[in-house]
């Protein structure tokens, strides 16, 4: 057999093995072609992000969110991030008809002459796009051939550049981020633009393993493989070697996302994502990247948080001192005890208390330690002064006798609730009041009492705050919307406004006397009483609000009857389901502290009909304006004619009023001498017009 007819032969060899390797190949890419997800579907591609809450003035209230994702268009991207990714991930992205056979066979001769070694991966740029959207993690063959049939078909529908802003807006380069804007904001709190060439290429090398190449977890791996990014995009031409040396250099700096524009309303911000998600559901809230404008004022939220924590600390503290918060038996493993207390009941309350160890109790104070810090910073003091608020508390509500020296507070070994003082707080609190020492304390208790505060706009029913307890980490029950509670002699203003519409005015005499009142047969006789049992005969029914005259209340009830007062509680949106029955006039039935705000806010804006929201706007990821929450209409606004200028824009509030005005400035003006000759007459002080109604329900249970 001579040389050409064993050439002959090896040409029809090769030939045969080639047509054989063809068809299947080809066959295999029939076989796995069939029921491949529809890769058109990307051109309606939009991703899952951030829903964010933004307070009245611009700050950042809360972010929900499955993927915590900032999508950027590719046209926005630095073109030195897109530079890097393709370096480290796709060399040759910009050539190759979706698959990089030449990656793909260098990746094989690796993968076989190294078995003993990480096996090398080949899925470039539109490869992992087809997976992360169309396909499944699914280590197999059939996946790998699915992932190139799907590679090939996206490469001819869409751009380059369409296919690099799926890729870096969905891959996930770890701590939850996903995208590389969002990673850019979570690893070193910047923008895209505001990334060094280091930083950027540190990125660019997560989509490998983000958890092994964390640069908390492992800082070697870290570098190795940010260098590694370095080097590639030099040997590409994108940096120069001086480029590269440089960034080689540079040290990462994590920075968390800063928080300095972040408005704090937890029980607020809750509210508002439950409302978000009634609206528009778990996928839209979760995914649907809303633009949320609520309506909170901060400061002004600042403000009630304090107020309802102040008052909630005095009203604590008039019931007295229930002990220390726990007690470490053995102080010669107090630190170990210590860390278990905390960890097991952690503080809820300010950001200023903490817990501390009584170390040592004498005649005047008491030395502390366990606080933030080492060595002598860890201790403190606690003079006497700011703990003789703490006599003991007893059954009842009753309170025993002032303590005289702190061992009738506190022994050794108990943990109690301090906050750092500068000056006196308790005993000896003045203007004149010399300052404390460096590491003074003062005593504080948590409160075993709740309570709530809503902030409302009288015109709009804009909830201008909210706060729903002590401490949402304490509890998320939020008191002031889900709390069905009894208002008591909040109540009586309905009473009053239904006297009149009856014809009763501000002056008119009705007797403050014994009401007994015959429910019917079998039923015990009702005998309702005036706080503190005294009676003041017949009195004008300006003073019976003012002094919150329980007697007065029910005798005009009756008189009036009970369903129309019914009726105007109800029109006011106190309940929806009021019976008409006479104990109900002192406010014996339920509602919420938010639907009471509403009603007031009615009176005072003279009966024009408020929604309460939280919410003024809601856009969707487009900007679209898809909810807007304004009772009045805006004459001239977007309004143009020709070339002419536009007048100026102008609310117009066509509400008309749904019950008598005469009736409700009456019961209005009443309710103002309640803040200055009656039960508020504290509110006098203020120096400022006041209308208000106090109310207290049975047994102090619910004070108002």
């Amino acid at each position: 057999m001579n040389v050409l007819n064993l050439i002959k032969i090896g040409l029809a060899f090769a030939t045969a093995v080639l047509v054989v390797g063809t068809g299947i190949v080809a066959g295999l890419f029939w076989h796995f072609s069939h029921g491949l997800p529809d890769h058109k579907q990307l051109a309606d591609y939009q991703p899952a992000t951030m829903t964010r809450l933004y307070a009245a003035d611009g700050k950042l209230l809360a972010e929900y969110a499955r993927e915590k994702r900032v999508f950027v268009p590719v046209a926005a991207m630095p073109k030195r991030v897109i530079e890097a990714f393709v370096a480290a991930e796709d060399q040759r992205f910009f050539t190759h008809p979706g698959v990089d056979v030449i990656g793909v066979v260098r990746a094989v001769i690796a993968n076989v002459t190294n078995p003993g070694k990480r096996p090398e991966g080949a899925s470039g740029l539109t490869q992992q796009v087809a997976k992360n959207f169309l396909l499944t993690n699914q280590a197999t063959l059939a996946r790998k051939i699915r992932e190139a049939i799907l590679a090939f078909r996206i490469e001819e529908t869409y751009s380059k550049d369409r296919i690099l802003e799926l890729y870096l807006n969905e891959i996930y380069l770890g701590s939850g981020n996903y995208g590389v804007a969002q990673a850019a904001l979570n690893y070193f709190d910047r923008s895209l633009d505001e990334l060094t060439l280091s930083e950027t290429a540190y990125l660019a090398a997560l989509p490998k393993a983000p958890n092994r190449y964390h640069i908390l977890r492992n800082e070697k791996e870290a570098y190795w493989r940010r260098d590694y990014v370095l080097n590639r995009m030099q040997e590409d031409g994108y940096i120069t070697a001086a480029e590269a040396a440089a960034a080689r250099q540079e040290k990462l700096a994590y920075r968390r996302r800063s928080a300095t524009e972040v408005a704090t309303a937890d029980f607020f911000a809750e509210e508002v994502r439950r409302n978000l998600m009634a609206a528009y559901g778990e996928k839209g809230l979760y995914e649907g990247g809303l633009t949320v404008s609520t309506t909170l004022d901060p400061a002004i939220q600042t403000a009630a948080d304090n107020a309802l924590r102040d008052g909630l600390i005095a009203y604590d503290r008039r019931h007295g001192w229930r002990g220390p918060y726990a007690k470490i038996p053995d102080m010669s493993v107090w630190e170990e005890e210590f860390a278990r207390i905390a960890q097991r009941r952690p503080l809820a309350g300010p950001a200023s208390w903490q817990l501390a160890v009584v170390s040592k109790v004498d005649a005047q104070s008491v030395q502390i330690q366990g606080l933030p810090g080492t060595g002598d910073a860890s201790e403190g003091t606690i003079p006497f002064a700011e703990m003789s608020w703490a006599r003991p508390t007893l059954q009842n509500q009753n309170v025993g006798a002032a303590p005289r020296g702190p061992r009738d507070v506190v022994a050794v070994g108990d943990v109690v609730v301090v906050e750092k003082v500068e000056k006196p707080t308790g005993a000896g609190a003045g203007q004149n009041a010399k300052p404390y020492p460096p590491r003074t304390y003062a005593l504080r208790q948590v409160p075993n009492v709740e309570g709530g505060v809503v902030v409302m706009d009288t015109q709009t029913g804009r909830v201008l705050a909210m706060s729903g307890g002590w401490s949402y980490g304490r509890s998320q029950f939020n008191r002031a919307v889900q709390a069905a509670r009894q208002p008591g002699s909040a109540f009586k203003p309905f009473v009053y406004l239904a006297a009149m519409d009856a014809g009763f005015s501000p002056a008119s005499i009705v007797l403050d006397a014994p009401f007994v009142y015959d429910p019917g047969y079998g039923q015990p006789l009702w005998t309702p009483k005036n706080y503190g049992g005294d009676m003041l005969g017949p009195t004008t029914v300006r003073r019976g609000l003012e002094l919150s005259r329980n007697l007065m209340t029910v005798r005009m009830a009756q008189q009036v009857g009970m369903k129309n007062v019914v009726a105007v509680a109800k029109a006011f949106g106190v309940t929806d389901n009021m019976g008409a029955y006479l104990p109900m006039a002192l406010g014996a039935g339920e509602t919420t502290l938010l639907r009471m705000t509403m009603a007031y806010a009615m009176l005072a804006n003279g009966a024009l009909e408020i929604t309460p929201s939280l919410v003024d706007r809601v856009q969707d990821r487009n900007g679209k304006t898809i909810y807007r929450h304004e009772p009045r209409t805006c004459r001239g606004c977007g309004e143009t004619v020709g070339n002419a200028r536009p007048a100026a824009p102008e609310l117009i509030d066509s509400r008309k009023p749904f019950h008598d005005p005469a009736s409700v400035y009456q019961v209005v003006h009443m309710m103002q001498g309640v803040t200055v000759r009656g039960t508020a007459g504290r509110l006098a002080a203020l120096g400022r017009p006041i209308a208000g109604k106090t109310g207290t329900t049975n047994d102090a249970h619910d004070n108002w």
